[in-house]
């Protein structure tokens, strides 16, 4: 059983519970049985707002910070807002610097006033050193909390000066100058093994995988697919030691890019509450419907264009729902691929025409191919041939344009510095409509009238 089916059983178990009380004593033993917090943020988003807060007040407090952090940014923001003020300034006390990160572009400015306030100063010092960095560099995000160990000592002293910090078995330590120069890293397990007398620097791992402080989320992602570690260290131009990002970062991250593709698809947002108040959502979705209502009208007035030839031959208002489809999944592919390429940087200048080709070539071979099945089975249908080669070529046409769109598209909006993501599926299916139907009806009234 994956583990979404066992988050799918313990919500229904949770909902189904007698009463409130009983409803936290559940969730009190999920907890005690291990439940992690980010498990725990996602049953919670299943619940309404009140139920939500209840039950995340239940919850032991040094959990509450890490169960908030791993919710997605309208729902914190739902908790966040529940609370009294005494509870509010208790929360962001505890707050850490990497969670003050990740709230910060979700919070009312006044909140994230209050929260430096009430940080600690360690946590402020971190908090300031990350925001050095722009928010899709890597430094920004950085753990910055990690043990680190003098490059020229022995493992005697290394052992030394864990014990003295009372470390509980620190899985990799980095090695610096006094400069904090970054000179490698070195598994607490390889220390202990090793003989009290040999340089720690002999233990370092070779070849490790270094990811710059200035380059992009993506790129630190990538570089931990290459790791041979389940970390990578993050340095500065001048090989200071930034901090590190582990793998449960780059999945976090991958999770982030994919639900922000897909919500955008609809004109939504990754961050958007399950149980988000029904006006603020209704304008959000109101706004996406708009658009593809002016796109909807503009398909419709290139329909209106063709009214006679329509009421005349029937069989073309049955058939065109077909050339729109086709058009629309043959772009769909296009775009997706495309879409996906360009978030892993695939697509270049010098690959562009190359790609183009290829896609225009795969659009023509699907096109004739389809053509001929459809073309065939409207002729044979309505018993009329012309009918049948008329849909031919607006099939040929539509699916070759959606390839070329496919590609165009999402090169324009990239360029726009817009997400192809966002408004790709839009601006593509009202292209592929109106093409397709031009193609149709316009042939149809060259040759059947």
């Amino acid at each position: 059983m994956s583990e979404y089916q066992d988050l799918s059983q313990q919500i229904q178990t949770l909902a189904q519970a007698d009463d409130d009380q009983h409803q936290v004593a559940l969730l009190g033993e999920m907890v005690e049985n291990g439940l992690d917090e980010g498990s725990l943020a996602l049953i919670l988003e299943a619940f309404p707002v009140d139920d939500r807060v209840r039950l995340w007040r239940s919850l032991p407090m040094e959990m509450h910070i890490d169960v908030l952090t791993e919710m997605r940014a309208d729902v914190r923001v739902s908790v966040i807002k529940a609370l009294s003020e005494a509870e509010l300034k208790l929360t962001l006390a505890n707050l850490d610097n990497l969670s003050l990160i990740e709230w910060e572009d979700s919070l009312p400015d006044e909140i994230v006033s209050e929260a430096l306030r009430l940080i600690s100063r360690d946590e402020l010092e971190l908090y300031d050193q990350a925001n050095e960095f722009e928010d899709d560099e890597i430094g920004h995000w950085a753990d910055r909390k990690l043990f680190t160990l003098p490059f020229g000592i022995s493992v005697t002293r290394a052992l030394a000066l864990i014990d003295k910090y009372h470390l509980e078995s620190p899985q990799y330590i980095y090695l610096i100058t006094k400069a904090r120069k970054f000179r490698g890293v070195v598994a607490y397990s390889d220390i202990l093994q090793a003989e009290r007398s040999t340089p720690i620097k002999e233990l370092k791992k070779d070849e490790l995988v270094l990811i710059n402080a200035r380059q992009s989320l993506s790129d630190a992602v990538e570089a931990l697919e290459h790791a041979d570690l389940p970390m990578v260290p993050v340095v500065s131009d001048d090989d200071t030691l930034v901090g590190a990002v582990d793998w449960q970062f780059a999945l976090s991250t991958q999770r982030e890019l994919y639900e922000a593709r897909l919500m955008a698809g609809t004109g939504m947002d990754e961050g958007d509450d399950l149980f988000a108040p029904v006006v603020r959502s209704s304008k959000r979705r109101g706004v996406w419907l708009g658009i593809n209502l002016l796109t909807a009208i503009l398909a419709s007035v290139t329909i209106g264009l063709f009214e006679d030839v329509i009421s005349q031959v029937v069989a073309l208002a049955v058939l065109m729902p077909i050339v729109a489809s086709m058009g629309g999944i043959a772009g769909s592919q296009t775009l997706t691929l495309m879409v996906r390429a360009m978030a892993l940087n695939q697509v270049t200048t010098g690959n562009r025409i190359a790609l183009m080709k290829n896609e225009l070539g795969i659009g023509a071979i699907n096109g004739v191919v389809w053509a001929l099945i459809i073309g065939g089975v409207a002729g044979l249908w309505f018993q009329s041939p012309m009918i049948g080669y008329t849909i031919s070529l607006a099939i040929v046409v539509n699916i070759i344009t959606a390839a070329l769109f496919g590609v165009l598209i999402p090169i324009i909006l990239d360029r726009l510095k817009l997400d192809p993501a966002l408004a790709g599926s839009v601006i593509l299916t009202t292209v592929t409509d109106v093409v397709g139907f031009f193609a149709f009806l316009g042939t149809a009234s060259l040759v059947m009238l």
